[in-house]
């Protein structure tokens, strides 16, 4: 505190609020979900009597059902209006593709969306993706929320973004949260298309939107290693267990429909893959086999447990997983110094050039493809190894404007790899 005859400070301006963004709502009002023959039709006529693209978003009950299925799906089309669809009440939707006739897809973060789309027999020609154009555009946060906020000035609902989606009926305060993710999709997507070509980025989005249209979801191997709390897990038939344990739990959930969480926590697989119980009494006492589903299927925790104690040696998994990928980059300093310098060069390359183009790294280049061609270049002479990388990263799945910009960092690493990288300042 100032004593006597010091200056005192100015006491601060009391600082205004910001005027919060007006909540956007639905312009033509909520219509019920569709889950008749005949609702589905009057859909299917008025998309294909809209023009330009169509907005579409899904709806799954993550955390509530084993299954990754749609069970809500919105669209909107211009002249065609929202429509909200249950595609539990129907075979397929195929029936929209011809109605779509071939026209644009908007989806926000689309690799969650086209695998349950896909599944009900959409399937996309073109598609824009809004997030990942946010991203190559280099926005801090992209979650549709935020962007529709700062790009166009409204804000979203978000009270119903964890609720369970397989529920019948669904409540219309629900519906509406639905209806609203694609309510500004194509005036999110208008000003995202102009941002891209303004800041010469456009055709980089243009190949990544292709490569989506195809997109899969990788196929795991071995996931019961993604278990959470398998580094605590110790000697391989408590490996063994983990991976009894998972399967068991992953069988019952896809059963019951329910998500595999819901039945043992993964914690519990752990401390019993430990502990290897031989009864029930010590399985109940185990810690995460309190709950309802833990009891009732105890027998076949138990099954689980004992198949693991009684597997041969030569049967049980590894520690670590045998994957045809490089090592953990902490060992490459060990193994092999000179692959150590080159990620460390061509990293601090990268990341130069994320910050020069404002792209995130990870979108610049998928990590993995990196680290694949530092730790085993492509053996070519000098004069074609620009190629031989370029190929390599191709054969990866790397897109050509991916190649184009990282592709010279890479070689430049491989070739000078004690080097110091020359950062702009």
């Amino acid at each position: 505190m100032a004593g006597p005859g010091e200056d005192q400070a100015e006491p601060a301006e009391p600082v205004e609020p910001l005027e919060p963004a007006p909540l956007l709502l639905l312009r033509e009002g909520l219509s019920a979900a569709v889950d008749s023959e005949a609702g589905l039709a009057d859909v299917v006529r008025r998309v294909a009597a809209g023009t330009g693209p169509v907005a579409l978003d899904a709806e799954r009950a993550s955390g509530y059902r084993y299954s990754a299925r749609a069970y809500l799906i919105q669209l909107r089309r211009e002249g065609s209006g929202t429509a909200l669809i249950d595609p539990t009440a129907f075979t397929d939707l195929a029936a929209l593709n011809e109605a779509f006739d071939g026209a644009e897809w908007i989806l926000h973060a689309a690799t969650q969306d086209l695998p349950c789309l896909r599944e009900v027999g959409l399937r996309p020609t073109r598609l824009f993706d809004t997030e990942l154009a946010a991203r190559l555009l280099g926005y801090p946060r992209v979650g549709l929320a935020t962007l529709v906020e700062s790009i166009l000035g409204r804000s979203m609902r978000k009270e119903h973004s964890a609720v369970d989606w397989s529920k019948r009926p669904l409540p219309d305060p629900w519906l509406e949260y639905a209806a609203l993710d694609v309510e500004v999709l194509i005036e999110l997507r208008d000003v995202l298309g102009r941002q891209l070509v303004e800041t010469g980025k456009d055709a980089w989005a243009e190949e990544e939107f292709t490569a989506l249209v195809d997109f899969r979801p990788p196929v795991r191997i071995d996931p019961w290693r993604r278990t959470s709390g398998l580094h605590k897990v110790r000697g391989r038939r408590s490996m063994a267990a983990v991976r009894e344990l998972w399967s068991t739990r992953d069988a019952l959930a896809a059963d019951l429909d329910t998500t595999p969480g819901r039945l043992i926590p993964d914690s519990a697989i752990v401390a019993a893959a430990n502990a290897l119980p031989t009864n029930r009494k010590a399985l109940v006492g185990t810690p995460g086999f309190h709950g309802r589903a833990a009891k009732r299927y105890l027998d076949e925790w138990l099954a689980a447990v004992r198949a693991a104690r009684e597997m041969p040696e030569s049967e049980l998994p590894p520690i670590a997983n045998r994957s045809d990928g490089p090592p953990q980059v902490r060992a490459w300093a060990d193994r092999d110094p000179v692959a150590a310098a080159r990620l460390a060069r061509a990293r601090a390359g990268i990341t130069a050039l994320s910050s020069e183009l404002d792209v995130p790294v990870e979108n610049l280049l998928t990590p993995d493809y990196l680290r694949r061609v530092l730790w085993a270049p492509p053996r070519a002479t000098d004069d074609q190894l620009d190629e031989a990388v370029a190929a390599e990263l191709r054969r990866l799945g790397a897109r050509e404007w991916q190649i184009g910009l990282t592709g010279p960092v890479i070689t430049d690493a491989i070739r000078h790899p004690h080097q110091p990288v020359d950062l702009p300042d």
